[in-house]
């Protein structure tokens, strides 16, 4: 645990730094060098990962999961002097999310959500998200298409060079990112003269709303979810920027109570992956516990890989666990959830690629550091068919020492009828669950084994299965005789 001094100073670190900011507004003194050799302490690091699938991969994984929210931890940003807004941020990183299966509606004028129309072109039927404390009526920005989103215009092997930063640019105005979007007045008091505020927006956003990997490192983890679960995300999101776009209140970014892990936190919470993390907290308390990207990713890939499911008393003695079985079918823990690194553009004329992201931990006996690296050395983590190999064994472990019914009733001990019912409810939803996940789990390494290296499925208008290694995985699973819910 960091001494209440570190906390703090952490924390002063994270709220100077993390957010983008051009380099003669920079107002970090000597006071945020105590706080950021702090941070250095709790696990900095500048190793570049590379964990990246084929393309046939990417569209392989999108057919077997047409829904999946995908978080996002990426690195500080370091611009070059030299063309356009110098402009940097701190080791605290930034977070983003992407929606697979869910579009910006364009016709809205301001960044609103929902799923995909089937006239979407195939390279926007998906939607990535950015908060932004630059933003004033808005509390998250919406970029369409994935690729858009972490590369630009950027070809695979392609040097960044200012003609590509540039044709970035001119896409994203030409898909209309900030069209509704209100900046703070303070956020232009660095513009040049002969910038207008629209190319100023534009500017400075580039590698923290859109190009992500112009100038920043990233770290997913990528969440399988259900149409219903996939709702619920989009209802929480667009109830976020709700009451900024009715203009009933302004925008303020804030490290304690409101920054942009509690959004990708509380997305997930509203599929429910786990329990909401706070906001609006008393900030001396808050500074105490609150959501860092780095973190985030490690513990969102803990809990959708590793949860000890094979433990059914675990499972209910954990409150979300055990709402997300007896209200959506569902576990947080299960098959395809899978970590994903890439570093930023090597090839960079425009940002320095020598790059920092912390842990929030103790910078000695924290566990956040190992963690991570267990992630991305183990192949279950960053591979599909590893990831369905481990998840057919746990569920064949699981029907093998399943437990008498009475044996786990009498264990919760039940002090009336209606407990009694809720414990036997509960028991048999865990099973039937877990009996349905192998019979899916088999289906969906058929269809990988069955797959030609050179294929390349397609997705349905709205990224639904058409045909595809999905349906045909759940057709392959119906006739298990597993009964549904």
């Amino acid at each position: 645990m960091l001494s209440e001094a570190s906390m703090l100073d952490a924390a002063a670190a994270v709220r100077l730094c993390c957010r983008p900011r051009m380099m003669s507004l920079q107002r970090i003194g000597h006071s945020c060098l105590a706080a950021l050799t702090t941070l250095a302490l709790a696990a900095c690091s500048t190793a570049h990962i590379d964990k990246i699938g084929s393309a046939r991969d990417q569209r392989l994984y999108a057919e077997l999961h047409p829904y999946y929210v995908e978080v996002c931890a990426v690195s500080e940003l370091k611009k070059k002097p030299g063309f356009g807004i110098e402009i940097s941020s701190g080791m605290g990183g930034h977070s983003i999310i992407y929606l697979n299966g869910v579009c910006r509606d364009r016709r809205a004028g301001y960044p609103v959500i929902d799923f995909c129309d089937p006239e979407t072109p195939p390279d926007e039927r998906g939607v990535g998200l950015s908060d932004n404390a630059h933003f004033k009526n808005a509390e998250w920005v919406a970029v369409p298409g994935r690729d858009f989103l972490f590369h630009g215009t950027l070809k695979p092997g392609e040097r960044l060079t200012r003609s590509v930063y540039l044709a970035t640019q001119a896409r994203a105005k030409a898909l209309g990112l900030y069209d509704g979007i209100r900046f703070h007045r303070d956020v232009y008091d660095d513009r040049p003269k002969d910038m207008s505020r629209r190319d100023f927006k534009y500017e400075i956003s580039v590698a923290t709303d859109y190009a992500i990997s112009f100038g920043r490192d990233r770290y997913c983890a990528r969440v399988p979810v259900d149409h219903d679960q996939m709702a619920a995300v989009i209802r929480f999101l667009n109830g976020l920027n709700a009451p900024y776009r009715e203009g009933t209140k302004n925008f303020d970014w804030n490290v304690f109570n409101n920054n942009c892990s509690h959004v990708s936190h509380n997305a997930l919470a509203s599929a429910d992956i786990w329990n909401r993390w706070p906001t609006g907290e008393f900030a001396p308390f808050a500074a105490f516990d609150f959501p860092v990207p780095k973190n985030e990713f490690v513990d969102v890939m803990r809990r959708t890989n590793d949860m000890p499911i094979n433990d059914i008393d675990a499972i209910y003695d954990d409150l979300a666990a055990r709402a997300a079985l007896l209200h959506d079918d569902s576990l947080p823990t299960g098959p395809g959830a899978l970590a994903e690194a890439e570093p930023a553009a090597q090839q960079n004329d425009l940002y320095d690629t020598d790059l920092r992201l912390i842990f929030y931990d103790d910078p000695i006996f924290g566990s956040y550091s190992p963690r991570f690296d267990r992630i991305f050395s183990e192949p279950r983590y960053t591979d599909l068919e590893a990831n369905l190999q481990h998840f057919a064994a746990l569920y064949r472990r699981i029907e093998q020492q399943r437990q008498p019914l009475a044996a786990f009733v009498a264990r919760h001990h039940p002090s009336n009828g209606t407990e009694r019912q809720q414990l036997t409810r509960f028991y048999d939803r865990y099973y039937r669950y877990m009996a349905r996940s192998a019979a899916l789990v088999s289906a969906q390494r058929a269809v990988l084994a069955r797959a030609e290296p050179t294929a390349a499925p397609e997705l349905s208008a709205r990224g639904e299965e058409s045909g595809s290694a999905a349906s045909a995985a759940r057709r392959s699973a119906e006739p298990s005789g597993v009964p549904g819910s």
